[in-house]
C-alpha cells in the first residue's frame, strides 16, 4: 500500500483533520504527517512519545483479538478527536478537530484502508 498517498487522501477527507500518519512497530512516523495549512499542538520530543505508546497500545490490543476479534479502529475524544487504525504491522494516526463527525470519518477511513 503506498502509504502517503493513503495519508493524502485521508487529509483530503475533511477540512477537519489535522494530521494522518503512519506510525511503524518502534514508534517512528513514516508516512504523513500534519496538513501544511494546520500547526501541531506538542513539540517534536512529545510527538515521538505519542507515537511510541501509540504503537506499544496497539500491539497490546493484539492479545485480545482472539477473544474479541481484531480492533478496527480507536478512538479518542479530547480538546481534538484521535484515531488509530492498525495496519498490519503499522497503525495509522489520524487526528481532526472535535466538531468532525467522528462516526461517519472513521468508518470513511476503513473503507480507504479495505476493512
Amino acid at each position: 500500500m503506498d502509504y502517503e498517498n493513503l495519508c493524502n487522501k485521508i487529509k483530503n477527507l475533511d477540512s477537519r483533520i489535522r494530521f494522518a500518519g503512519i506510525i511503524n512497530n518502534k514508534g517512528h512516523l513514516t508516512a504523513g504527517g500534519m496538513k501544511e495549512d494546520r500547526k501541531a499542538l506538542e513539540e517534536t520530543k512529545k510527538d515521538e512519545m505519542l507515537y511510541m505508546e501509540l504503537a506499544l497500545r496497539v500491539r497490546m490490543r493484539r492479545e485480545f483479538d482472539k477473544e474479541l476479534g481484531p480492533v478496527k479502529f480507536s478512538m479518542s475524544y479530547r480538546d481534538i478527536v484521535i484515531f488509530s487504525f492498525p495496519l498490519d504491522d503499522d497503525v495509522l494516526f489520524v487526528t481532526a478537530e472535535k466538531e468532525i463527525d467522528f462516526s461517519k470519518t472513521a468508518f470513511k477511513i476503513l473503507e480507504l484502508i479495505g476493512k
